[in-house]
């Protein structure tokens, strides 16, 4: 068993170790925190520590990206010059738009040869017989990307969920966020799929950040760069291409950039100090993919309204050069507003290339930008011989995936191959070692069993009985009422009626959508009534939302239990009846400072 003090040489050394380079032996590795503020111990399982001095290299994709290769040198060979410059396009494709939308995107693989597709919401089945269908219609076979944080599950039904980075960022054990990675990129593989844009790599230091919030890991760094690199790991093992964002890092900032230009008015000092850290150490571990996002950053470059991912400066200078990094760079999605306020389709495609990415993804117009593209070679503010050497870039990555011994999907068993039960399991664990609990007054956690003592169980903000209340009804005796949105009076002055009787109330707060929010979006009629209960009655409160909404009840620290469960999943409620029922314990602590009285690190 080894211990390594020094945090980036332990991230170096877990990638070499989970690359299959050295033996199979079980050991931990611990990561020692930075001390101020305190960040959590991380333990991976990982394999025998011995580094041979033949290594040179933390990762064979991105060395793969620029070796000379035989099956790209004559795929290239085979492309026109227009061919090379549509290679470095993923355009977008939904497999529930049906048959007008299928055949725009055969268009515009058919007639500009574009490299790859990104796949958002539709179902597995349909996806997978459509991926057959426009593969068989290119001429180099596609790079299929999702944009899937949370798994495929996060775009189509009919598949597997896991849970979103903050409440991953609760969990103390690393090695089961590279255990979901590795889950998620053998579903992507089932599916015929390719590149995921995931992990988040940012770190959500402001609360009333619009786009990020619960897609990032919390606000600690050290935490942000372990986890992300333990995602990134989990995936690439498996020989699906991680692609961290959002260079440079888009977690303090209050303008969501899918509708405006989000401005961060710091220099490298902060940047250096605080977001470029968790992109430094997944470089240096060898992911695939980084994502540019769409903001100003005038102390980097003072261009106005210029866009990162159209700063050179920022792309090729930050990090290409200076971070060295050598893996694909991927403009967020071109059809955003935070860059078409700004940029005209086509203008914005070279300007991107000029600025030194690789991959232009979901475009506003695939003939606008290769139009303008073209001029640009012939004006010479673009060099043929730089798409060319972007264009085997691009087929590296797609022979590193092995898109050179192409195979159609096979639909039999697709649906039993997506939902294992090795992936419930992964999520029951991901579930339980995330509950975090903040309060337990006079040890109300857990609840007593007794044959006549009857606990009464509320789902404030749902519109019928929840999971969380079946599953605590079989540990206890419990009656169920519902508080939904939009409740009217007479049906409060009976829930409180009813309510009276019991001297001890389990509350489950639920936001308004699967994925959590930034409000519980309750009436000041049901915050009054939830406030009431708090201040009367020795209450248990379970959240499953946004850590962030802890701040909406104002009573919230009146109560006596008090678990964090971040989201509504169903394993995530199972895992909270568990825990108050006092059949598991529990493990996580705040991933993010929600006010002065929960802060990060919190969690008894």
């Amino acid at each position: 068993m080894c211990f390594f003090k020094n945090y980036a040489a332990t991230l170096r050394l877990f990638c070499f170790l989970l690359l299959g380079i050295m033996p199979l032996a079980s050991t931990l590795l611990s990561s020692c925190r930075e001390k101020d503020p305190p960040a959590r111990k991380v333990v991976f399982k990982a394999r025998e520590v011995e580094i041979a001095d033949t290594i040179k290299y933390p990762n064979a994709l991105i060395t793969s990206l620029h070796r000379k290769n035989r099956w790209v040198d004559s795929v290239f060979r085979r492309l026109s010059p227009d061919e090379r410059i549509a290679q470095l396009m993923i355009v977008e494709a939904f497999s529930n738009k049906g048959p007008e939308h299928e055949e725009d995107v055969i268009h515009l693989i058919k007639k500009y040869k574009v490299g790859g597709l990104i796949f958002f919401q539709g179902g597995p089945v349909r996806q997978a017989k459509l991926t057959n269908k426009f593969q068989a219609a290119s001429k180099v076979p596609l790079l299929i990307s999702m944009d899937a944080e949370s798994g495929i599950g996060m775009r189509m039904d009919s598949a597997v969920q896991y849970p979103l980075p903050m409440l991953l960022g609760a969990i103390n054990n690393d090695s089961l966020i590279y255990r979901m990675g590795a889950e998620i990129a053998l579903e992507f593989k089932r599916l015929g799929m390719h590149l995921n844009f995931a992990p988040v790599v940012d770190i959500n230091n402001n609360p009333a950040n619009p786009i990020i919030g619960y897609r990032a890991f919390g606000e600690n760094k050290t935490d942000v760069a372990s986890k992300s690199l333990a995602y990134m790991l989990g995936m690439q093992s498996e020989g699906i291409i991680a692609t961290a964002k959002h260079f440079p890092g888009h977690g303090d900032t209050n303008v969501d950039s899918h509708y405006d230009l989000p401005v961060i008015p710091y220099g490298r000092d902060r940047l250096d100090s605080l977001e470029l850290y968790p992109f430094r150490e997944i470089i240096k571990a060898g992911v695939g993919g980084i994502m540019v996002a769409h903001m100003h950053l005038p102390k980097l470059d003072s261009t106005s309204n210029l866009p990162s991912t159209l700063s050179r400066p920022i792309v090729t200078d930050l990090l290409k050069k200076e971070l060295k990094f050598g893996g694909l760079v991927v403009t967020d999605a071109m059809v955003m507003k935070g860059l078409t306020k700004f940029f005209k389709p086509g203008e914005a495609e070279v300007r991107a290339l000029l600025a030194g990415n690789d991959v232009l993804e979901r475009l506003v117009s695939v003939p606008k930008a290769i139009a303008a593209i073209k001029l640009a070679i012939r004006r010479k503010r673009l060099s043929q011989l730089d798409i060319d050497r972007r264009c085997k870039k691009i087929l590296a990555a797609k022979y590193w995936v092995g898109l050179n011994k192409y195979r159609p999907i096979v639909l039999d068993s697709l649906y039993a191959n997506l939902t294992t039960s090795r992936a419930y399991e992964t999520n029951r664990r991901l579930a339980e070692g995330s509950l975090t609990m903040l309060h337990n007054q006079r040890h109300i956690i857990p609840l007593p069993r007794k044959k006549r003592v009857k606990y009464a169980v509320l789902a404030v903000g749902a519109s019928r009985p929840t999971f969380f209340q079946k599953k605590l009804g079989e540990f206890v005796l419990v009656e169920n009422f519902v508080l939904p949105r939009r409740s009217d009076k007479k049906a409060r002055l009976a829930l409180r009626r009813k309510l009276k009787k019991y001297k001890q109330v389990v509350i489950g707060l639920y936001g308004p959508s699967i994925r959590p929010s930034n409000t519980l979006l309750l009436a000041k009629e049901e915050l009054d009534l939830v406030n009431e209960l708090l201040d009367q009655k020795k209450c248990l409160v379970v959240l499953f939302d946004n850590a962030y909404t802890l701040t909406k009840i104002n009573e919230i620290r009146k109560a006596d239990g008090l678990i964090v469960g971040y989201q509504q999943l169903l394993p995530v409620q199972e895992a909270a009846a568990k825990l108050v029922a006092g059949r598991i314990s529990a493990n996580g602590k705040l991933p993010v400072t929600v006010n002065e009285y929960f802060k990060y690190g919190d969690g008894l």
